[in-house]
């Protein structure tokens, strides 16, 4: 009776590492998949660009949600015009200021978020 509990301990064990296992693997592919950006429409693929251009990459979804609003072409003029500057520390900020100042006009959008 002890050698058949002894070994369904010792299965049940090596399950459990298998599975501790399976999971850390798991969790790997997960964080390898998260790296890597996927853009599913335009104007998520303007904000990532605004964000590169600009420096700041905590600020993309704000700039995604920009170029919903305004017309991309203009938006990248702005922040390609500030990059070439370097006398600008943060030019996220300088860029919000710039499109405020700037009078764009929104475009008609069916969503509005």
């Amino acid at each position: 009776m002890d050698s058949i509990n002894f070994s369904y301990y010792h299965i049940n064990k090596n399950k459990m590492e298998n599975l501790k296992k399976l999971k850390n693997d798991y969790f790997g592919v997960l964080k390898e998949r998260s790296k890597k950006s996927r853009v599913y429409s335009p104007h998520q693929l303007t904000g990532l660009s605004l964000a590169e251009i600009l420096e700041d990459p905590s600020h993309k979804s704000l700039y995604m949600k920009l170029s919903k609003i305004y017309d991309n072409s203009d938006l990248i003029r702005i922040a390609k015009t500030l990059a070439d500057r370097n006398n600008i520390e943060n030019k996220g900020a300088y860029f919000m200021k710039m499109l405020k100042a700037s009078d764009l006009r929104q475009q008609n959008t069916e969503h509005e978020s």
